[in-house]
């Protein structure tokens, strides 16, 4: 799945249940790996979206 085409609460929410899947050991080694992966991709992009809400913010003071 493409994660820029995700609103952050998705990502968010994929990314709380892949942890939850992993901590409890259900996942096979190899698929733990594949959703450690995807975890880390969607970590950043959550990562990016909250930068980016808060330049937004930042920008809407400094023109107030």
């Amino acid at each position: 799945m493409d994660e820029n085409k995700l609103t952050f609460e998705e990502a968010y929410k994929q990314l709380t249940e892949l942890v939850k899947k992993m901590e409890s050991g259900e996942l096979p080694l190899a698929e733990s790996v594949a959703a450690y992966e995807h975890g880390v991709k969607l970590k950043a992009y959550c990562e990016q979206l909250l930068k980016e809400a808060e330049l937004k913010i930042e920008t809407l003071k400094v023109s107030n």
